[in-house]
């Protein structure tokens, strides 16, 4: 095993909790940064080292409202993670073709009516209301709450009475569709995203509704595969989740629906990228946008896109299909256009994953940034979270002078400042 590999706690190896990797939308496009960075080097204050926020943008998790503070901490501070509101519209997009394809069997019982469930990751988090947002706009069961979409989980909902959702349809289906329920995926101990609890869910929701289920809806993949294995696949109830995990992807050949690829090996090359492009005192676009001497380079607009009034790089999402999913079995694999060695100094970086027993963090984002760690010749200390607790993480950053940059996934989107204050 390698002797970077992030080193969980007894808390977190306990744990069960599965996370969609997760950004913030921004509201602008930018085609380059301005400026260039400076290296690290033993002078620099740790004020002025190089951040990269990954995963999870610093934001309001009540109004969604960037932290302007946190992404703009020093001239060398960026955040890196995917388009959630495309990524959102993606994945309502590919269940409502997925019932428009099978219209004249989803219907289980023959009632006229399209049931789904719904687990919640965080009713807090960015991705998870976007996602939340985008089922529910593209099923036509969207309620808006004054100017936006109403994200909130409803309990049940069999009756179609909720204020919350309302029945809803889609153009060509001749039948209704209703969100039978849906429940944000906490555990006792306080986690979200939690897989357990979603297959707890899925056992008394299908106690309850039986075959008024006719599809099983997921923020990720974590909490989906949970009720795939508990239920609908031996009911062959199709079960979409996003993240495009490696057991996910698999399972779409056993009756898994769909997921969506929220591009991780683009999300871990860029996470690291930004940090060695300011290390070494080059434009932030190199390597990016821009080639690098050994030939590397993104296409924005198919691969990212990048906000420059944020300072935020986001990953673009591609849907994963009984039509497609044999392309994207090794979800771990290196990106091929940024996958050539660079002849940089070697620099160390500190990095948190916020949850150590995470499923797309630990069996995705981390191998693939095991391996872009060692393309980019950074020594990478991998720190493991309990997923509940900020200080779990901040505890372990007792030394900062000892690192050249650091990478950082928070608990809770509010908590920027837990980590910048150890660095002013």
């Amino acid at each position: 095993m390698k002797s970077k590999k992030l080193v969980a706690l007894g808390l977190a190896a306990a744990m069960c909790v599965s996370l969609a990797a997760c950004g913030g939308s921004g509201s602008s496009s930018g085609k380059s940064s301005s400026g260039s960075a400076t290296a690290s080097s033993g002078n620099v204050a740790n004020k002025d080292k190089p951040v990269v926020w990954f995963n999870r943008q610093p934001s309001n998790s009540s109004t969604g409202e960037l932290d302007s503070n946190a992404l703009h901490f020093n001239d060398n501070t960026y955040y890196v993670g995917f388009d959630a509101n495309q990524g959102a519209e993606l994945q309502g997009t590919m269940i409502a073709d997925y019932i428009k394809a099978h219209k004249d069997e989803i219907d289980r019982n023959g009632d006229g009516v399209i049931g789904y469930v719904l687990a919640i990751g965080d009713i807090g988090h960015n991705d998870s209301i976007a996602r939340t947002r985008g089922v529910r706009k593209a099923l036509g069961t969207a309620v808006k709450d004054g100017d936006n979409i109403d994200y909130q989980a409803i309990g049940t909902n069999t009756d179609g009475s909720s204020k919350d959702v309302q029945d809803g349809s889609i153009d060509g289906v001749d039948l209704k569709i209703r969100e039978l329920a849906s429940q944000e995926m906490k555990n006792s101990a306080g986690a979200t995203w939690d897989a357990a609890t979603a297959g707890n869910a899925i056992q008394s929701w299908s106690s309850s509704f039986g075959d008024q289920i006719d599809i099983v809806v997921s923020n990720n993949d974590g909490m989906g595969m949970s009720m795939f294995n508990a239920w609908s696949k031996a009911q062959k109830v199709p079960t979409f989740g996003y993240d495009a995990n490696s057991d996910a992807v698999a399972a779409i050949a056993e009756g898994y629906g769909g997921t969506i690829s929220q591009h991780a090996d683009v999300q871990a090359y860029l996470t690291l990228r930004v940090l060695r492009n300011a290390l070494d005192g080059v434009d932030v676009m190199t390597g990016i946008s821009k080639a690098d001497d050994q030939g590397n380079v993104l296409e924005e607009g198919k691969d990212y896109r990048y906000d420059e009034k944020n300072r935020s790089f986001y990953a673009l999402n591609l849907a994963v299909t009984a039509d497609n999913y044999k392309d994207f079995t090794d979800s771990t694999k290196v990106y091929e256009p940024v996958s050539k060695q660079l002849n940089s100094d070697k620099k160390k970086v500190w990095l948190d994953i916020y949850n150590a027993s995470d499923n797309f963090l630990g069996s995705t984002y981390q191998p693939l940034l095991e391996k872009y760690d060692d393309l980019m010749n950074l020594d990478v200390d991998y720190i493991g979270g309990d997923g509940q607790t900020e200080s779990n993480i901040t505890n372990r950053l007792g030394n900062p002078n000892q690192y050249d940059a650091f990478a950082i996934n928070m608990v809770k989107t509010d908590n920027a400042a837990s980590y910048t204050s150890l660095l002013q």
